[in-house]
């Protein structure tokens, strides 16, 4: 089973983030420019939020709001879950659905190393398997006798 910290060390190593008095106008440019579904939010050096694109919809866009008019603060999600590099993706993957959430900072003694998203936990699973599948088909390929 693929550890967080592998899963990490294959995707991109940067991690973006946003301060809570950002306009969420803002921190939703940075998430286009860099292609993101979620920032980090960060104030004084500690995450105190997770800001994504399921926040803006169900806080801003179907209650009326503008994202030009409200902060980061106002709408991101403020219970958040960390995991561990040495934890598997299986288990990270356990506690996003059951927690019913899509991204997960990576600690290690207190330090931020990485995040990882659903999609990123789903690939590595999936090439996990695919792994797994070609060497149970080589094994069988080699031990049957054809007559």
């Amino acid at each position: 089973m693929k550890t967080i910290r592998q899963a990490i060390k294959e995707k991109d190593s940067e991690i973006w983030w946003t301060t809570p008095d950002t306009h969420v106008f803002n921190a939703l440019s940075l998430m286009a420019e860099k292609s993101v579904g979620a920032l980090l939010v960060i104030e004084k050096g500690k995450i105190v939020g997770v800001f994504s694109e399921r926040d803006y919809a169900r806080k801003v866009i179907l209650k009326g709001k503008s994202s030009k008019d409200i902060y980061v603060r106002e709408i991101m999600t403020t219970n958040v879950r960390f995991i561990t590099p040495e934890q598997t993706c299986e288990q990270a993957l356990a506690l996003m659905t059951d927690k019913h959430i899509r991204h997960l900072p990576v600690l290690q003694d207190d330090q931020l190393i990485g995040i990882v998203s659903i999609g990123d936990l789903v690939k590595a699973v999936i090439d996990d398997q695919k792994k797994t599948i070609d060497k149970l088909e080589k094994y069988i390929l080699a031990n049957t006798s054809i007559t």
